[in-house]
C-alpha cells in the first residue's frame, strides 16, 4: 500500500481491522476527537475499549492525581500510566493472549474565548507491540495553529490518528514514523516540537537524533535537549529566563569555543538584567551547518558533536535558522528577559554581508533591525588579522558603512567585545584540528578541553585515528 496516499480515514479503518491492537483513548480539553476517527469509519469494536473525557478538573485529579498543570508532559504520562494500567488489568485475563494493548492520551489547551491564542498540548501512546509484551511509549508536544478551535480539534483528530498508526505499524522505522505524523496536516497547522520514545521497541533510538529528525522533516523550526540527552520542549527550558546562546559548528569544540562562551557568560551575568539570575546557556547548531554540500546532514557526525557537548555539560538547540534575527524572534517566544549572542569577528563579517539578506527590501539595516529590536545582546570575541595581530570588535576596521552601524550598536549597548579573552587561543581553527584527527597527529589534544579530547578518544568520535593508517575505531568513514 502506498503510504503517499492514505487517509485519515484509511489509517482509522486500518487500526480497527488489526487483528491485534485494542486500547482506551483518554482526551482532555479539546473533545473526543481522536477516538471520534475510530467510531466514525466503522469497526470500532476492533480497536475501542474505552473511551473518556475527564473535562471537569475535578474529575481529572481524581483520575490522574492532582497538583501541577494540567497541559503538561506530566499530566500525559499520568493519564497514560492509568488508563494502560486499567486496560491490561481488566482485560489481560480474558484477550491478553490475541490483544497487543494500548492507551492513547492527550491533554490539549485548545483555542477559546478565553484563551484566543494558539493551541498547545501533550499527546502520547503507551502500547505493546505483540501480546505480553512490555510496553513502549512515544510522547509529544504539539502546537496548534489554526484560527479557530473548530479547525484546531480536526487537526488535533488527525494527529492522534497519525501517531495510532505509527505505533502500530511503523515502530520498526522511527524516521517514517516522524514523517507519517504530518499526513493531511501542514506546518501551517501543526507543528511538533518534542518527540520522545522510550521502551524495548526502541531500544536503538537516540532520542537526540530523533530531535534531530522533527527539523530536519520540517515539523518544527527548532528542538532542544540537554547535556544529558534529555529531550526537553523549548518552553520547560527556555520560560521567562535570561539566555545566552552560542552558535556553531562543534566539529569539535576547541579551547577556543569554550572560552568564547565562558568569557560571553562572565559578562553576561554582570548584566543588569541578568544579575542574580542562572542563564539557560545553548549551544545552537543549524542544518546548514551539519550540513555538508550536495550531502545533506551526517547523522552519525551529529551524534559525535552532541556526545562532546555533553561532555562539556552544554544543552543543545537544533535549529532551522540561518540569520541571527530569526533565533532572535524565537528564542523572544519564549522569554522576555535579556538574550545574549556569543560570537567570534568572523561572525561579524556574515552579519554585514549584504548577500545574506537579499530577501529583504532593507538589506543589514534591516536585518540590524530586526535582530536587535529586543532585548538582545551581542558578545564578539576577537581574532587575529591577516598580519598577525589581534583584532577586536571596537577597533577593527569594519567593512563598508557597517562602521557606523557598529558605533551604534557599542554607544547603546547592543554590542559588546568580549574582554578578558586567552589570546593564545586566537591560532586554533577547527578545520586543522580535524585534519589532525583524521592523520593520527595527537597534537589535535592541545587545541580541545581534556574532557573533549578524552572523549574522542574513548569513542572514537570525528574519525579518530590512533595512529597513521590505523582503522576508525567505530567503523565510520572520517566526517567531511
Amino acid at each position: 500500500m502506498n503510504d503517499a496516499v492514505r487517509g485519515t480515514a484509511q489509517k482509522a479503518l486500518e487500526v480497527n481491522l488489526n487483528s491485534t491492537a485494542y486500547g482506551s483513548f483518554a482526551e482532555i480539553g479539546a473533545g473526543q476527537e481522536v477516538a471520534r476517527w475510530f467510531f466514525r469509519v466503522g469497526g470500532a469494536a476492533g480497536t475501542v475499549a474505552k473511551t473518556i473525557s475527564a473535562y471537569d478538573m475535578a474529575v481529572s485529579d481524581a483520575l490522574y492525581g492532582s497538583g501541577g498543570r494540567y497541559v503538561s508532559r506530566e499530566r500525559l504520562e499520568a493519564m497514560l500510566e492509568r488508563e494502560f494500567a486499567e486496560v491490561t488489568g481488566s482485560l489481560g485475563a480474558k484477550r491478553g493472549d490475541t490483544s497487543a494493548f494500548f492507551a492513547f492520551a492527550n491533554t490539549v489547551a485548545a483555542r477559546s474565548h478565553r484563551n484566543p491564542e494558539n493551541g498547545h498540548g501533550w499527546v502520547g501512546i503507551r502500547f505493546q507491540t505483540r501480546p505480553h509484551d512490555e510496553p513502549s511509549q512515544i510522547i509529544l508536544h504539539v502546537h496548534l495553529m489554526d484560527k479557530t478551535a473548530v479547525d484546531e480539534q480536526e487537526a488535533l483528530g488527525i494527529l492522534g490518528v497519525n501517531l495510532i498508526c505509527g505505533s502500530v505499524h511503523d515502530h520498526p522505522d522511527p524516521s517514517a514514523l516522524i514523517g507519517s505524523l504530518m499526513d493531511e496536516l501542514s506546518r501551517d497547522r501543526v507543528e511538533i516540537d518534542l518527540i520522545k520514545f522510550s521502551g524495548p521497541a526502541f531500544g536503538q533510538v537516540d532520542n537526540r537524533l530523533m530531535s534531530l529528525q522533527l527539523v530536519e522533516q520540517g515539523l518544527t523550526d527548532a528542538a532542544m535537549f540537554t547535556a544529558a540527552g534529555e529531550v526537553k520542549q523549548p518552553s520547560e527550558v527556555l520560560h521567562k529566563k535570561p539566555v545566552l546562546v552560542e552558535r556553531g559548528t562543534f566539529r569539535p569544540p576547541t579551547k577556543l569555543t569554550v572560552d568564547l562562551l565562558e568569557r560571553a557568560r562572565d559578562q553576561f551575568l554582570s548584566e543588569p538584567r541578568v544579575k542574580g539570575e542562572e542563564p539557560v546557556v545553548l549551544a545552537e547548531m543549524t542544518l546548514r551547518g551539519l550540513s555538508a554540500e550536495n550531502v545533506g546532514v551526517d547523522h552519525a557526525d551529529f551524534l559525535d558533536r552532541a556526545e562532546v557537548l555533553g561532555a562539556l555539560g552544554i544543552d543543545v538547540l537544533i535549529s532551522r535558522f540561518q540569520p541571527y534575527y530569526e533565533l532572535a524572534d524565537y528564542l523572544s517566544s519564549y522569554t522576555d528577559r535579556l538574550i545574549g549572542l556569543a560570537v567570534g569577528m568572523p561572525t561579524i563579517g556574515q552579519i554585514a554581508d549584504e548577500k545574506y539578506y537579499t530577501d529583504l527590501p532593507g538589506g543589514v539595516l534591516e536585518s540590524v533591525g530586526k535582530l536587535f529590536k529586543r532585548s538582545v545582546k551581542m558578545y564578539v570575541y576577537p581574532t587575529r588579522d591577516a598580519s598577525g595581530k589581534v583584532a577586536t570588535f571596537d577597533v577593527a576596521p569594519p567593512p563598508g558603512p557597517w562602521k557606523y552601524l557598529r558605533d551604534l550598536l557599542l554607544e547603546i549597548g547592543s554590542i559588546e567585545p568580549i574582554r578578558g579573552y586567552d589570546e593564545s587561543l586566537l591560532s586554533i581553527h577547527t578545520p586543522e584540528i580535524l585534519s589532525r584527527i583524521h592523520a593520527g597527529d595527537p597534537s589535535w589534544e592541545e587545541m580541545v578541553p581534556p574532557k573533549v579530547a578524552g572523549i574522542i578518544k574513548d569513542k572514537k568520535l570525528f574519525g579518530f585515528r590512533s595512529a597513521p593508517g590505523a582503522v576508525v575505531g567505530n567503523g565510520r568513514a572520517p566526517a567531511s
